[in-house]
């Protein structure tokens, strides 16, 4: 006979959690909704569903109504913050959601759901089930028996964990699971408020149980106890009973029976399913329950002509089914709509336009040459541009009109081809609209082209309207369009070696799906256009986001020279010194044992050579070896800075010196970086393949790198020009702090400074540990850093750090006021904007909950000086490529890191470039307050040399 398996989930444990594991990235819908909750809780049910096959499921909640022990101690659960508004929005979805599971959801006044999974579990166990209560909340230890155990599900790419009475009881300490309640009882509980015996922990409990056993022999021995723990326990014999009350789970709740059937895995209510899906936007999840749903044909659309007079043939209703059918992807895009509410190409008249005969392509050049804005896509073999191969274009100047013209594959015959369209995107009177245009006029630059009108992303026009927001086309079609486009899968395939190129799939498929994108995209701009007022926020996009797409696309094109020899030499001296370090942390710990692995490095410093005998493991039953951890315990033991540096140099290895050389463009010998130029909130540039904002720089091995990255030759230099504390400069001068802003007027070290100011010594009189401590708190204070962590940042108490941060802002008051200035305009206009005008929306300004809401806070304080900062170095980098471009110079910008610009410039140009840059750099912005920019610059034949 097969296992019966009854898994109880504790709903509200599991959901909060789901909430907040998802709050710095949440998932909102095209309609602006947080779907972390939703999401979260779903996706955990449906893996249970999936890997532990259970035969019985029961959802269950607790409710408003206050129970018992409310009644026993009116503080219980007092100290608990406001549920998240969007949490409590989600419930009655979540509860939708179950019911489209055909899985029971209960919930009674009076009781906990502790209570009622507690009753259940005992009852399904004597019947003979296995019994799973799926929760992270300790208390159900107690609850834990054969056939009854704990299910932490996985949570943040830990597994999931199973307790049963084994592990409870080693878990806590203990002898039996009935003494998790007197654990409880003698050390509180803070989540639910209970008091326990002031001053005794964990530690403390377990030692005292270990002797007599519960609660009672413990009071009633309590004269025997000596010293201050004697006193403790004696007067907390009330607090004690009481928490130990409020912390047993009650096991026998009326009226919850367990009747098998009702709790009986069924099939889903797919009617209901879809409803909840597409309404919160489930799209991978959909496909997950659903497999690839289908969608009726939609009727057949009017015959239309095309620009050459020809029929339109419109697709059989069997493969219109069949495409929607294929629109729902298995991509990481979870919130993007779930087929079902929006219309398709299949139920959408349009005109798309296969060119390909010389007096076609001539026609077709002859009427864009008539247009002022025509949307413009391209069709590739790869999505990096550097290596890929072109395919195809598309042009789109009228809403559901659009052509797609095929290129052969024939370098020589493309380029023929093309050079017909020269003097068409040569016009400087012409707008050519794109979603990621970076990406398409890269391809064209390396066939020999350039775009030389004006130019209008889609992508970036979406960026400054809506910063947070998801913005792939299909998404952003979906959501201002209420229209699906044709998946690229439908075309390819899946991700994977058996995914086909461009060129392999049916040409009639590939005209639809290109001519889409351009129509789709031209659209698009038609929507966006008013919104950049309305948001007023078109300042930022056309003057720093459109003008640096061209700046972008030059970097990223002329790429960057690297030293092979270096990174061979560099690999081997790595290696060296890996050994060398490996061989003396293993003298140390007087055995081998793998470094890598966090388990035995934990057993290894915490249980054999006892570095910390208070380090606690964690929920995943190992002890923490993080670097936090790590950098705490340095000074005790010098296995723990040889580990540190182990992990730099394996680090360093692997993820640069090993990976760089890989990287190269079989085209060129060079690396080509790709800046992502609508990702960062805060309108920070980042840049992946490689990602060039990640090279080390605050260790000397870590600097090293730098040295591989050359020049193109010896007749070349490079410059590198960087901001100087740029973020303090913006701090003082949006503040008006007179003292702050006095010392950047007056060349001041600002650490220095503002040591002496909050220590209150002569500069002269600064030490290094002053200027540390200065510096932490300049850099922590506008990211929300509290005492305890800049105690935790610079080792010193927390009283002494309290001194310092009060002393600061006492030095500076008005960064003071300008923080709190900041978070009162957030609330007042629900977002905050920088001297350039980017906005970041922050609803979440106003919520309730002080998680929730301080995340915010901290976001409307640092929102406006990084977002200044990024602005400041785009427009930088605007005006020094137009300056070269017009001096006609050889100088080319090849790198942007953080505030750091790197060029690669003739030598002989030298002493006329870094003016240039300087002048460009420092004059991007003017700030209040006087308050003036610095850049430093530097030259030689590697990074490492400029910088």
């Amino acid at each position: 006979m097969p296992e019966k398996k009854l898994f109880l989930l504790d709903a509200y444990a599991l959901i909060f959690r789901a909430y907040y594991a998802l709050i710095r990235s949440p998932r909102i819908t095209s309609k602006g909704k947080n779907t972390n909750a939703q999401f979260g809780f779903t996706n955990t049910l449906l893996n249970l569903i999936n890997k532990e096959k259970p035969t019985h499921l029961a959802v269950v909640f607790d409710t408003s109504a206050p129970t018992e022990r409310h009644t026993d101690f009116a503080e219980y659960k007092a100290n608990r913050q406001e549920t998240p508004e969007d949490l409590r929005a989600a419930i009655p979805e979540i509860k939708r959601i179950i019911k489209g599971f055909n899985l029971p959801c209960m919930e009674m006044d009076g009781y906990e759901a502790d209570d009622i999974i507690g009753t259940l579990a005992i009852e399904a166990a004597d019947l003979g089930y296995t019994v799973y209560m799926v929760t992270p909340d300790k208390d159900y230890g107690q609850i834990v028996r054969d056939g009854i155990y704990m299910y932490k599900p996985p949570f943040q790419g830990n597994k999931e964990e199973i307790y049963g009475v084994k592990e409870i009881c080693e878990k806590w300490g203990i002898q039996r699971v009935e003494q998790v309640i007197d654990m409880l009882g003698l050390m509180g509980d803070a989540v639910d408020n209970i008091p326990g015996i002031p001053g005794i922990g964990e530690k403390t409990a377990a030692k005292l149980l270990a002797e007599y056993d519960n609660i009672e022999n413990l009071l009633a021995n309590a004269d025997k106890l000596k010293g201050s723990m004697g006193e403790k326990v004696r007067n907390g014999k009330e607090l004690a009973m009481m928490s130990r009350k409020l912390a047993t789970i009650i096991t026998n709740v009326p009226g919850v029976p367990f009747h098998e059937e009702d709790f009986r895995i069924k099939e889903k209510n797919v009617e209901v399913l879809t409803e909840i899906f597409n309404e919160l936007e489930f799209r991978t999840l959909g496909r997950q329950v659903f497999g690839d749903a289908g969608g009726a044909p939609a009727p057949e659309a009017p015959k239309s002509l095309d620009l050459f007079g020809n029929v339109i043939k419109e697709k059989p209703a069997a493969q219109q089914q069949q495409t929607v059918a294929e629109q729902i992807q298995t991509a990481n895009e979870e919130t993007e709509n779930y087929a079902g509410n929006f219309k398709t190409i299949a139920d959408v008249q349009h005109t798309y336009t296969l060119v390909s005969t010389d007096e076609e392509i001539t026609t077709l050049i002859a009427q864009l040459e008539q247009q002022r804005e025509v949307a413009f896509d391209t069709e590739t073999t790869d999505i990096d541009a550097n290596l890929a191969d072109i395919v195809g274009m598309s042009f789109c100047w009228d809403k559901g009109t659009a052509y797609y013209l095929p290129l052969p594959v024939e370098r020589t015959e493309v380029l023929a081809i093309m050079e017909r369209f020269r003097p068409l995107f040569e016009k400087e009177n012409i707008t050519w609209i794109g979603q990621n245009l970076k990406y398409d006029m890269l391809m064209l630059k390396w066939y020999g082209f350039e775009l030389k009108g004006n130019m209008y992303d889609t992508m970036l026009a979406h960026y400054v309207i809506d910063p947070d927001g998801k913005r792939s086309m299909d998404m952003l079609s979906a959501k201002y369009l209420s229209y699906q486009p044709v998946s690229i899968e439908t075309l390819i395939g899946k991700k994977g070696k058996g995914q086909l190129s461009m060129r392999d799939a049916p040409l009639e498929q590939v005209k639809e799906y290109a001519a889409e994108d351009a129509d789709v995209t031209l659209q698009l701009k038609e929507i966006f256009e008013p919104l950049l007022d309305e948001k007023e926020v078109r300042n930022v996009f056309s003057q720093v986001e459109n003008p640096l797409v061209p700046v972008l696309l030059d970097m990223e094109f002329e790429g960057v020279n690297l030293d092979f020899q270096f990174l061979n030499d560099y690999s081997k001296d790595l290696e060296k010194d890996i050994k060398a370090v490996e061989g003396s942390i293993y003298a140390h710990a007087g055995v081998n044992f793998n470094i890598g692995s966090p388990k035995q490095l934990g057993e290894i410093l915490f249980e054999m050579m006892k570095i910390d005998a208070g380090q606690k493991k964690t929920k995943t039953g190992q002890y923490a070896t993080g670097e936090d951890v790590l950098q705490k315990l340095r000074h005790k033991h010098n296995i723990v800075e040889e580990i540190l540096t182990y992990r730099e140099l394996t680090k360093l290895k692997s993820t640069y010196v090993d990976s760089l050389p890989g990287l190269i463009n079989p085209r060129t010998g060079r690396l080509h970086t790709s800046y992502n130029q609508a990702v960062a909130v805060t309108g920070r540039l980042s840049s992946n393949n490689p990602n060039l904002q990640n090279i080390p720089i605050r260790t000397e091995r870590g600097r090293e790198i730098r040295k591989a990255f050359i020049a193109r030759d010896a007749n070349h230099i490079l410059v590198s020009a960087d901001y100087s504390q740029i973020e303090l400069r913006i701090v003082a001068a949006i503040s008006g702090d007179e003292n702050m802003a006095q010392a950047f007027r007056d060349n001041k070290d600002i650490h220095t400074a503002t040591a002496a100011k909050v220590y209150g010594v002569e500069e002269s009189a600064v030490t290094g540990d002053m200027r540390r401590a200065a510096k932490a708190v300049n850099f922590g204070i506008i990211y929300g850093q509290s005492a305890f962590g800049l105690s935790e940042n610079i080792g010193v108490s927390r009283t002494e750090a309290k001194t310092i941060i009060d002393n600061y802002f006492a030095q500076y008051p008005a960064v003071k006021l300008y923080m709190d200035r900041s978070i009162n305009f957030a609330k007042e206009h629900g977002y905050v904007e920088t001297v350039m005008g980017r906005k970041r929306w922050l609803k979440d300004i106003y919520s309730a909950n002080f998680t929730v809401r301080g995340y915010a806070e901290r976001n409307a304080i640092n929102m406006p000086i990084q977002g200044t900062a990024a602005d400041m170095i785009k427009l930088a980098m605007i005006t020094i490529h137009k300056e070269l471009k017009k001096s006609g110079l050889g100088a080319k910008m090849i790198l942007q890191v953080h505030d750091e610009l790197v060029f690669d410039v003739p030598v002989n140009e030298l002493e006329d470039v870094k003016p240039i840059i300087k002048r460009c750099m420092e004059g991007a912005m003017e700030l209040p307050f006087g308050v003036p920019l610095h850049v430093e610059t530097g030259h030689g034949h590697n990074w490492l040399q400029a910088h």
